[in-house]
């Protein structure tokens, strides 16, 4: 909702400018110019970007219209289905959690904070490295060097539409220069004409560098950056599980894996230490 916000702000700003300056809205409707600025820039997209990455890259964008899930409350719940995982295991033996990660959909502790198992990804990583703990054969720290791996794999897959759209955001300004030249050719073709006619084409042609500016700066980069920062959160939420499987591996006690986990959560979300001994001593 706030990328929206943003962008009718942009758009609003532009528009409202051009038109306290006593610029005509219709002049900048150039249908040409849209077709040559937006084909190119989807035709390069097509030429440099695999496929797999373009489903990606248009699910993140549709994502940023969405309120970002990683928030206190998401940690918090978090914090909670992690102590009472870690409780069954210290209570009923590491076998007794054994149900729970291999069904996490039909698990009594993960169904009770469906925010945290709808991160299906994250989930399938924590119960991953926690059938790890279970075989017992891999030293925790080699544990923890495992899951920093795939940490890196899942942000560099989370990155590479990031890497697209930064491509096109830097192309879109030569490609609204390409769009222009192509007004000042037909330009040419009627500099014996009238004088408005000129003008007409003049205009025209620079609407080309314009929307390729704009679109870079204002929209293209901006969404590219909303995607990076939200990559960011995602690798926050996996080093908030590592950090509590590591511990576990460890042997120490339920609220002192959390607490570990808890020290991983970035500093504006994170609850006091009190509030988090609260919260998973309340569970049932």
């Amino acid at each position: 909702m706030v990328a929206i916000v943003g962008m009718i702000i942009v758009l609003g700003s532009v528009l409202g400018g051009f038109t306290m300056a006593g610029g005509p809205i219709p002049v900048l409707i150039v249908v040409s110019e849209y077709i040559v600025i937006g084909g190119t820039s989807i035709g390069t997209v097509l030429i440099a970007t695999p496929g797999k990455v373009i489903g990606l890259m248009m699910k993140k964008v549709f994502g940023i219209l969405k309120t970002n899930p990683f928030n206190r409350i998401m940690y918090m719940d978090g914090l909670k289905l992690l102590y009472e995982l870690f409780q069954v295991a210290r209570r009923d033996g590491l076998v007794a959690i054994e149900g729970h990660i291999e069904n996490p959909e039909g698990s009594a502790v993960f169904t009770k904070y469906p925010n945290v198992l709808h991160l299906h990804h994250a989930t399938t990583f924590l119960c991953d490295s926690l059938r790890l703990v279970l075989v017992g054969s891999v030293p925790p720290h080699d544990l923890d060097m495992l899951m920093d791996s795939e940490i890196e794999v899942h942000h560099r897959e989370d990155e590479a539409p990031v890497a697209a759209l930064t491509k096109v955001s830097d192309a879109l300004p030569g490609i609204g220069i390409v769009a222009a030249v192509l007004g000042i050719v037909i330009t040419m073709q009627s500099i014996a004409g009238p004088v408005e006619e000129i003008g007409h084409h003049v205009a025209s042609a620079l609407v080309g560098t314009f929307l390729g500016i704009l679109l870079s700066y204002g929209f293209v980069s901006p969404i590219a950056a909303n995607i990076e920062a939200r990559n960011h959160s995602v690798s926050q939420f996996y080093m908030f599980y590592r950090s509590a499987v590591t511990a576990f591996a460890k042997g120490f006690a339920p609220i002192v894996v959390v607490e570990f986990a808890r020290r991983a959560i970035p500093a504006e979300m994170r609850p006091s230490f009190s509030e988090m001994e609260e919260a998973c001593k309340g569970t049932k």
